[in-house]
């Protein structure tokens, strides 16, 4: 019997322990999603077995799974029950839930339906109350104020916990080890870029000033091969710090309406919920949620101290609604925290946001983390009073990119985990596969549109979007060209292209150099320009086309709705210095000798009927250019605008004197244009832009003003969708183009629809001019006439206009307008009204 019992102990030993080397454990914690908080005395449960723990009072857990991978299941009250799939041995993992009594992230944040009234509601009358004390606490409301910053921005690929079943993780394995937990989600994250930046903000109220002195900043990660400053001005546009005390909250490229917005309670509903300790200070909880949840604003909680009479905001947390008319863009999750100064001013301490993206259904997430911290707040004058002097918003300390790690290791606050040093290592493990290698060279090549011709490279071969074209003159066109590199020489550049038509059977070319005062990263065109350009060239000249953000070798412009016939030959030879302040203010003189060729599409035959084949000019031009706060992206050849918030005003004279240099002509010009967006909060934008232009002298008719003319079918910024190139003529007009972007004012309210994301576009362009009889060819017999071919008439008693309705974010990425001319519809060979469409990304 006795032995028999032992003999039974020890098998039932070896098979504990057998199922004890079998399991691991998983440990964690158990958070609010909205509010970033622990859950204490959750339960979670493996499910499928008996095994379960309830969490401590600070949300965290360990519990044992018997498989590689398990199911777990957790319950709290006042949340939703929910399930995760995580890895035996995963360690530190935050299990985020959602509120069953708020839901914040639906259209309604109660369980059932309800009658919201806004008329004797004591949270609309508590936000009412906040807002009247909103600057009594203001430090902004002081003659300075200032603080120190330290900013993280964060990119990567979101929730990678799958690793097995991931593509990208299968593909990479050793990136496995740089996995890391996403503080705010939990999920798993593998960051593939990360900017730091030191700074010190400084702040007058009269005359309204703001200067940031960055004093170091660094970057590394997937990206150092793209114009990264470029990207990060995009990036500091997209995610601008969140302020929640004003109107407007500038996010995402759009205006979201604040919760503490004076139109707030007509956008907003509000709760009060109950009184909470956040860090040791007893606070109101109030909850806010838009009454359209496609419309743009946010959902969350603010917390303010109970008994403050100034009624302080400790802390708010808000995300965006599910149904939002956002693209790409799933969570976005908002932290604020904030202190009351011994002056009773209100300072922000932390400022934390992420957002995860997915820009299709069903393939990789990506993620993004901005996350900044604030010190040393001051409302005293500064010191230096110089720096609200210096040009520009951003001033950049000498130095500030060559600090050693141990600056930065001094400089991140507590619980920043990732550093250049990690960035590095995994781009160094990346990088040593084939498939990433030759992947990420193929996205930079396309993203820039130019091929390097070496690591690093001299001398980039393009624009690749450049070398098949066609037109009436010179039939198929083919054209190669490139551009040099700060790695050959960085204050050296040239630029050149040459071209080829087969109709015509001539060789065209374009060559440029250029000396940059101020050393490049990789290309002239970098800001700030200061430079002086000698530039030849002989190719064509497009009478009535100008495309202004892009080549007009661009192969997509192939396609047109109307002959290219309206094109003869210049021969150029200029010497341009241009200089770039960091203000926003920029000038441009140049001196030119100019040489116009006929081709037998357009002939300069005068009223005589005596042929020329060419004429000359030279002369002078200068360009003076005001746009403080701009922002572009910047290509290799071209500079699009992030934001034309700010009003951008040009102006521009030329000055060609008859027969200087064996001019044929005098020619003498004057051009202004004014552009400016005006924001109607979470109702869109309109962009306007006005230009006007003169010519005080008598010229040949390839010198007159042309309305712009856009003869393909996809939308151009600037140009008329209907009108054919010379179609009209002036020497004196004013022109318009009004665009407003309704953000889906409309579609957001419609059923069925507001699912499909729809957003409306409606534009209206004209222009006002004449052709006084000084340059009008029929009057003037030594001037060259009109080509017959072109049918050009000036322009009469009435505005030449367009207006057009579209839709915009199709599918999220296509814009479809429908066009009509309103005047002179009833021109022979005119289209009258047409379909046009365009292609872009925006959030």
């Amino acid at each position: 019997m006795t032995k028999r019992f032992w003999s039974l102990a020890l098998f039932l030993i070896i098979i504990v322990q057998q199922v004890y080397c079998q399991s691991a454990y998983i440990t964690g914690i158990v958070k609010d999603s909205l509010e970033n908080q622990p859950i204490p005395y959750a339960s979670v449960y493996v499910k499928g077995t008996r095994q379960g723990v309830i969490c401590s009072v600070d949300g965290k857990f360990t519990v044992a799974v018997p498989t590689a991978w398990a199911t777990i299941r957790v319950q709290a009250v006042n949340y939703k029950t929910r399930e995760f799939e995580l890895k035996a041995g995963d360690r530190g993992v935050i299990l985020n839930m959602e509120s069953s009594t708020r839901t914040l992230d639906e259209v309604v944040i109660r369980k059932h339906r309800e009658h919201y009234v806004k008329k004797g509601n004591p949270a609309v009358a508590f936000i009412e109350k906040v807002r009247s004390h909103m600057k009594d606490q203001d430090p902004f409301e002081k003659p300075y104020y200032s603080y120190d910053k330290y900013e993280q921005m964060t990119f990567g690929l979101n929730d990678l916990g799958h690793v097995d079943k991931n593509l990208i993780m299968r593909s990479f394995k050793g990136a496995v080890e740089y996995l890391d937990s996403s503080e705010v989600t939990g999920k798993m994250i593998l960051p593939v870029s990360l900017n730091e930046t030191v700074s010190t903000d400084y702040f007058r109220k009269s005359p309204s000033t703001h200067k940031q002195l960055i004093t170091a900043r660094q970057h590394a990660g997937f990206d150092e091969d793209f114009d990264y400053m470029s990207i990060k001005k995009f990036m500091d546009d997209a995610f601008r710090e969140i302020n929640i005390y004003g109107n407007d909250i500038n996010f995402m490229q759009n205006r979201f309406v604040s919760p503490l917005s004076k139109i707030g309670p007509n956008f907003y509903k509000y709760y009060l919920v109950d009184t909470v300790d956040v860090e040791g200070v007893k606070c109101v909880e109030l909850d806010f949620v838009p009454f359209n949840t496609e419309s743009f604003g946010f959902i969350g909680r603010m917390y303010f101290a109970v008994g403050d009479t100034s009624m302080f905001l400790k802390k708010l947390s808000m995300n965006i609604p599910r149904r939002i008319n956002l693209n790409y863009v799933e969570h976005v999750y908002v932290t604020q925290e904030f202190v009351k100064g011994d002056d009773g001013c209100r300072h922000k301490t932390h400022d934390d946001v992420t957002i995860e993206f997915k820009v299709l259904t069903n393939t990789q997430g990506l993620y993004a983390r901005r996350n900044t911290f604030y010190s040393n707040f001051s409302t005293a004058q500064p010191r230096d009073m110089a720096i609200f002097d210096m040009g520009g918003e951003q001033i950049v300390a000498h130095g500030a990119d060559r600090h050693d790690k141990a600056f930065w290791v001094a400089a991140r606050p507590a619980g920043i985990k990732h550093d250049e040093g990690y960035m590095h290592a995994l781009m160094k493990k990346l990088r040593s596969s084939k498939l990433f290698y030759w992947g990420e060279k193929c996205i930079t090549t396309l993203a820039q549109g130019y091929v390097a011709t070496g690591n690093p490279s001299k001398f980039d071969f393009g624009a690749l979007n450049t070398f098949i074209n066609s037109n009436e003159l010179e039939g198929f066109r083919m054209r190669v060209g490139g551009m040099t590199t700060a790695h050959l020489n960085p204050h050296w550049f040239s630029r050149w292209h040459v071209a080829y038509g087969f109709k015509d059977k001539k060789v065209k070319y374009s060559f440029n150099l250029e000396y940059s005062f101020n050393k490049k990263r990789y290309h002239s065109m970098e800001f700030p320009i200061h430079s002086i350009k000698f530039t030849t060239s002989y190719d064509l000249d497009k009478i009535g086309q100008n495309y202004l953000y892009t080549s007009q070798d661009n192969a997509v412009l192939m396609i047109r709705r109307h002959r290219d016939d309206k094109i003869n030959y210049l021969r150029l030879n200029q010497l341009e210095y241009k200089l770039e302040l960091p203000n926003g203010f920029s000038v441009a003189a140049a001196i030119e000798h100019d040489m116009h060729e006929a081709s037998h599409l357009l002939p300069f035959v005068d009223g005589n009927g005596r042929s020329f084949a060419h004429y000359h000019e030279a002369g002078f031009s200068v360009t003076l250019r005001y746009a403080p706060g701009e922002k572009f992206y910047q290509t290799r050849s071209y500079r699009f605008p992030i934001n034309i918030d700010n009003p951008i005003v040009t102006l521009k004279h030329t000055y060609m004197p008859k027969h200087f240099v064996g001019n044929n002509f005098e020619i003498n010009k004057t051009e202004i244009g004014l552009q400016k967006r005006f924001w109607f909060s979470a109702w869109g934008y309109t962009d306007i832009i006005l230009k006007g232009a003169k010519i005080w002298s008598r010229v040949p008719y390839p010198e007159l003003l042309y309305p712009n003319a856009n003869i393909t079918y996809t939308i151009q910024p600037e140009s008329f969708s209907l009108l054919n190139a010379m179609e009209y003529v002036t020497d004196q007009n004013v022109q318009w183009d009004v665009t407003y972007w309704m953000n889906g004012a409309i579609m957001n309210y419609v059923p069925l629809l507001k699912r499909l994301k729809l957003r409306e576009v409606v534009s209206f362009r004209g222009i006002y001019g004449s052709l006084l009889k000084k340059n009008d060819p029929v009057r003037n017999q030594d001037l060259y006439r009109f080509p017959e071919r072109a049918h050009t008439v000036g322009l009469g008693s009435k505005p030449y206009m367009e207006i057009g309705v579209g839709l915009d974010n199709i599918l999220t990425f296509l814009r479809v307008d429908w066009v009509w001319r309103l005047t002179y519809c009833n021109v022979k060979g005119v289209d009258r009204q047409g379909l046009r469409v365009s292609l872009h990304f925006a959030f």
